[in-house]
């Protein structure tokens, strides 16, 4: 949706439109951070008049994300690849991985060129970096020189995506997708997902989906079943796919990996699917 009043600015790696909307910013914003603009505000404003829980949503998707790293650290994976990563809020992948060990390395990826340079100055450094690759060419993303500088495939890696899948049609195989991914990994690989769901819930998530689409935002919810074979090949971690706030979950999170989180005595109203599997 065109913002007139909005003009572009630039922010010394290119012009930024300011009048279209970055689901990265929305994130950043609903996440209390700085890193966003006024058309962000606006959508996200609009979004949690429609979908009062979606703050809660994306906090508890931040928190899900400091636990799967953390349980991955403790099963011996030491480097990531984090596909979709947006941009890099308090509590994201590397933030927890190095605070989990030492030897943490970090690959971002995202496919939104504003988010890449934006990125740069706050996650570049000897153990992590950022590039952008779109996450349906894994071909792209695993053999670029960052990656192969940072990330040994022959080890085993975690791979990150977190409400990433939502934005990539149905009409993509994206069973055959993480396939690619997954012949490519190292046994002792764990892939991480989390999705959205409408899965027991109302009209809300629809509403807020026309809304997005306003803006040129399609986003894609799955069921259960469907998140599920996304897992194919891969032995899944206790409790399997279970709703975002339940993965594994302690009843807070620290400020390490971002808000605190209560456990909804519905879960079916957090909206969103997590899971966790190891590649064999």
């Amino acid at each position: 949706m065109e913002h007139p009043n909005q003009a572009r600015k630039s922010n010394g790696a290119g012009e930024v439109d300011l009048r279209r909307v970055s689901v990265a910013r929305i994130d950043d914003y609903l996440l209390g951070g700085a890193h966003n603009f006024a058309v962000d505000r606006e959508l996200a404003e609009q979004a949690v008049r429609l979908m009062p829980q979606l703050p809660r949503l994306v906090q508890t998707n931040r928190a899900f994300l400091g636990r799967a790293v953390r349980y991955l650290v403790e099963c011996g994976v030491s480097q990531f690849i984090d596909l979709g990563s947006g941009l890099p809020t308090a509590g994201n992948a590397y933030d927890v991985a190095k605070r989990a060990t030492s030897a943490a390395r970090v690959v971002h990826v995202d496919a939104d060129p504003m988010v890449v340079a934006h990125s740069r100055c706050m996650v570049e450094g000897p153990n992590s970096a950022i590039i952008q690759a779109d996450l349906r060419e894994p071909d792209s993303v695993l053999d670029d020189p960052t990656t192969r500088k940072l990330i040994d495939l022959n080890r085993p890696v975690g791979l990150l995506m977190l409400f990433v899948l939502d934005f990539v049609p149905y009409a993509e195989d994206l069973v055959a997708l993480i396939a690619r991914y997954r012949e490519r990994m190292a046994p002792g690989s764990h892939l991480v997902v989390s999705h959205s769901t409408v899965d027991g819930g109302d009209d809300t998530f629809a509403r807020a989906q026309e809304l997005y689409r306003s803006y040129a935002i399609e986003i894609y919810p799955r069921t259960r079943g469907e998140v599920s074979s996304l897992l194919a090949g891969f032995e899944l971690a206790e409790p399997g796919v279970v709703q975002v706030p339940h993965w594994r979950a302690v009843g807070s999170e620290s400020s390490e990996s971002g808000p605190a989180e209560d456990i909804d005595e519905q879960p079916e109203h957090a909206g969103a699917y997590a899971v966790v599997g190891r590649r064999p």
